[in-house]
């Protein structure tokens, strides 16, 4: 059985910054237009955490039974790796998935009813990605999906939900997040170019090809520092978001240079980190300003 710390390791804790910069990002548009509300913040974060672990796990059991983590270059798989039965692991996705649904309809109840219907949404997304028999994952549609869950839908969400509305700090700022999101899954999916395709697995780095998929991951870290300035008009304080551009060049690192496999790794992990450095700064900033 699964130790304690290969299930953290399961969990994927490097994807956390995911979960974690849009929420404050999303309440620092919240604070610029005088809506910040502190414990619809923690709520908003125990939600988009609880369904970044869900997703997570919901991957880890759906590649495991398909067989396409057999052989996988990347940090441990609970299935693939035999370490927990499909079972438990799916147990423990639909556990995270039912967390954030109460939560979630606890900031409902408090702000708008719909939003209901939008986190049914956001969980039938997260199983559908590589569950189900025809998962959108496997057809090259993964980042759009990250882009809407974890970049407008987060940020905006969490800007709803404390103002009661969304402005447009909110929405360019939200496209910023889910372009550093969609970044940290084209240099997880760059690396796992071979294996994808050799198991069937069509994402959009395996249909754009390595070059391709090598331009895009550079397109996508440079569109937040755009926002950043397009924020300027909001609060010059937004311009503390470029405390983060060492990061996401060290992040681009290993792409730009041709690195393949286990060489690849620190570009994930760096663009989770420029991702959260970036989310810091920039809600601070919005908060700030």
């Amino acid at each position: 059985m699964a130790s304690v710390s290969e299930w953290i390791e399961g969990a994927r804790p490097r994807t956390l910054p995911n979960a974690i910069a849009p929420v404050l990002v999303g309440t620092g548009a919240a604070a610029s237009i005088g809506g910040a509300v502190w414990w619809k913040a923690v709520l908003a974060l125990v939600v988009s955490m609880s369904l970044i672990i869900g997703v997570n796990f919901a991957n880890d059991y759906s590649d495991g039974i398909r067989g396409t983590d057999d052989e996988r270059v990347g940090p441990l798989r609970l299935v693939g790796s035999k370490l927990a039965s499909p079972a438990a692991v799916k147990t423990a996705a639909f556990t995270c998935f039912g967390l954030a649904a109460v939560v979630g309809v606890v900031l409902a109840l408090t702000s708008a009813w719909w939003l209901i219907l939008v986190g049914a949404v956001c969980i039938a997304g997260a199983w559908y990605y590589t569950g189900g028999r025809n998962p959108y994952g496997y057809s090259g549609f993964g980042e759009v999906a990250v882009f809407v869950f974890f970049g407008l839908v987060a940020v905006c969400g969490t800007q709803f939900v404390q103002a009661e509305r969304v402005d447009w700090v909110g929405v360019v700022a939200a496209i910023a997040v889910g372009s550093f999101s969609s970044a940290v899954l084209v240099a997880n999916n760059l690396r796992d170019i071979p294996t994808d395709a050799e198991s069937g697995k069509n994402t959009l780095a395996v249909r754009l090809g390595d070059a391709g998929t090598r331009t895009l991951h550079l397109v996508l870290l440079v569109a937040p520092f755009v926002v950043t300035l397009i924020l300027v008009a909001r609060t010059p304080w937004a311009l503390a978001g470029l405390v983060a551009v060492p990061l996401a060049v060290k992040a681009n690192a290993p792409v730009r240079s041709g690195g393949k496999g286990l060489a690849l790794i620190p570009a994930l992990a760096g663009t989770g980190a420029a991702m959260l450095v970036w989310g810091v700064a920039t809600g601070l900033g919005l908060g700030l300003g």
